[in-house]
């Protein structure tokens, strides 16, 4: 049992670069324009479905469908914010939760009228085998959705620290009208993070697909992981959002393994509580 400890660590740091990717893009609509978006685990959950109906359809590997699902999430993030979301933005906190709530209910029921409540699994997959590498016995599908997740994570990360586009968004969360004034324009920036945060969750979506179950209700589960990963690294924190996930997933892994599977969701937020006993505001707050 000893000897798959370092297998079960591994495993939880790949589900946890998945779980990075979401919570990044989550941590970034939160940090630019200071809205908690419940409805980023619905967008993941259409990620999941757009990987599987391809799957279905033309046999198409997750792996390849997830630009696909980034760019359709990416997009219905674009309508929503064009619609909804730039309407409350400067809202107070009670708004904007109830809107993403009323956003998410109105995803997952048209998600389950379309498709029906039932679980799917991706049966086609072109990788699905295991390999062993150094002393680590390897699930193909976690570790390719690990590697991207844990790349396009950093892309997003570097995006906003190391680019003019970024300082542009890092200038408009920390003073709008200081940034306006200087010619920002703060709703095409606005829009943009608010797309982002939809491709991060559809490219989530398409890879987690390939080892979880597919069902309207998905996204629930996804988006209570995020927020803790969230609030664990600190709100608003791209950085502290990447590393709470390879916690949160190490933590979910070890704990389904060395107590049992029921457990492993229950010990994620345990974690979190004693996190933010000791330092409220996360791992890397402000």
């Amino acid at each position: 049992m000893i000897s798959l400890i370092p297998d079960a660590i591994l495993c939880g740091i790949l589900i946890g670069l998945v779980y990075s990717l979401a919570a990044t893009g989550l941590t970034i609509i939160w940090g630019v324009m200071g809205i908690i978006n419940f409805a980023h685990g619905d967008l993941l959950m259409l990620g999941m479905f757009v990987a599987f109906w391809l799957n279905v359809w033309i046999a198409m590997d997750p792996l390849f469908s997830a630009p696909l699902a980034a760019l359709g999430v990416g997009v219905l993030a674009l309508i929503m914010y064009r619609f909804i979301i730039r309407r409350i933005v400067g809202a107070s906190l009670l708004v904007t939760l109830l809107c993403t709530f009323g956003l998410a209910i109105a995803i997952r029921g048209a998600a389950q009228f379309f498709w029906g409540p039932n679980y799917r699994m991706v049966s086609n997959s072109w990788f699905h085998d295991s390999t062993t590498m150094w002393i680590f016995h390897l699930s193909m599908p976690k570790f390719i959705a690990g590697v991207i997740s844990g790349f396009i994570a950093l892309a997003v990360f570097y995006l906003i620290k190391k680019t003019r586009t970024g300082q542009a968004i890092q200038a408009i969360s920390m003073d709008k009208e200081e940034a306006m004034l200087r010619g920002i324009n703060a709703d095409r920036l606005y829009a943009l993070t608010f797309g982002i945060g939809g491709v991060c969750a559809g490219v989530a979506g398409a890879l987690i697909s390939k080892f979880h179950p597919v069902s309207p209700h998905g996204g629930m589960m996804f988006v209570l992981i995020s927020f803790a990963c969230v609030a664990l690294g600190g709100f608003g924190s791209i950085k502290g959002a990447f590393l709470a996930g390879i916690i949160v997933g190490v933590a979910q892994a070890l704990g389904g393994f060395l107590i049992a599977p029921a457990f492993e969701y229950a010990l994620i937020f345990l974690l979190y509580i004693i996190v933010v006993l000791i330092k409220p505001k996360g791992l890397f707050g402000w």
